[in-house]
């Protein structure tokens, strides 16, 4: 019984691949898609870091059950969640957007 040198696999074929024009653009449409959901996923992060700092910071100072049960990490988090929240849901519904308005079906007769 001979033990194999080299596994045959995907990887150790030499096989060239040219790309298509249309997968060409289809990588491209996809790398504008996430950029596109990366800047609003941004933007939104910042509008809800900055709507949740304020009533935080502020009930810490203000409102005595805060003052006393709520240290500088439980500020954090409840701030931080806020913007990792608004990132994600908003750069999740922008890509999926810019791909349902990028994706073409052809009906095929």
């Amino acid at each position: 019984m001979e033990i194999p040198t080299k596994a045959k696999t995907r990887e150790s074929k030499n096989i060239f691949a040219i790309a298509s024009t249309a997968e060409d653009r289809r990588i491209m449409s996809s790398r504008q898609c996430t950029q596109e959901g990366v800047r609003a996923g941004a933007k939104a992060a910042a509008v809800a870091c900055i709507a949740s700092a304020i009533p935080t910071l502020i009930a810490v100072r203000k409102v005595p059950w805060a003052k006393a049960n709520i240290n500088y990490t439980g500020q954090a988090l409840i701030i931080s969640a806020a913007s990792i929240a608004a990132y994600f849901i908003t750069a999740d519904k922008t890509i999926l957007e810019c791909a349902r308005k990028n994706s073409h079906y052809e009906r095929s007769a």
